[in-house]
């Protein structure tokens, strides 16, 4: 999964470094790397709400994350959302690898207020199978 690229690999003094840092999460820049996100409460969701969500992430500018109604690409469309939109996740499955050519198989059953469908998990931040696997129940 992409990784988030703010930070450099240069030596910077400490000072100089930690004060961007601070400068950066108080603008809201600083994001978990999909390798550290999770599925999470949905926004808006009350106490006790089992309901998990996640953001779409990765998606070329232009471009969008379609949403199907069968966990492959030749599947109807039901919707596209670009990055940073909130999914709720139902349940994981298998199906066609990411389109982006990583090999990825691992769909997410995923629902708005006015639709459902499927998405690669590829392009979500819940962090991978090792994570969400525990967390979410497999699609019968």
């Amino acid at each position: 999964m992409p990784t988030s690229r703010l930070l450099s690999t240069r030596r910077r003094p400490a000072a100089v470094t930690g004060a961007a840092a601070v400068l950066l999460a108080g603008a809201g820049l600083f994001t978990a790397a999909p390798a550290q996100a999770v599925p999470r409460p949905c926004p808006g969701a009350g106490p006790g709400d089992p309901a998990r969500c996640a953001q779409v992430i990765g998606i070329d500018p232009g471009s969008s994350l379609v949403m199907r109604t069968e966990p492959r690409y030749g599947a109807g469309e039901v919707a596209r959302y670009g990055n940073g939109q909130w999914l709720e996740l139902s349940c994981w499955t298998t199906g066609d690898p990411d389109a982006d050519g990583h090999g990825y198989r691992y769909w997410m059953q995923v629902s708005t207020p006015r639709s459902w469908g499927y998405v690669n998990d590829w392009y979500l931040d819940t962090g991978g199978p090792n994570t969400w696997k525990s967390q979410l129940p497999q699609c019968r």
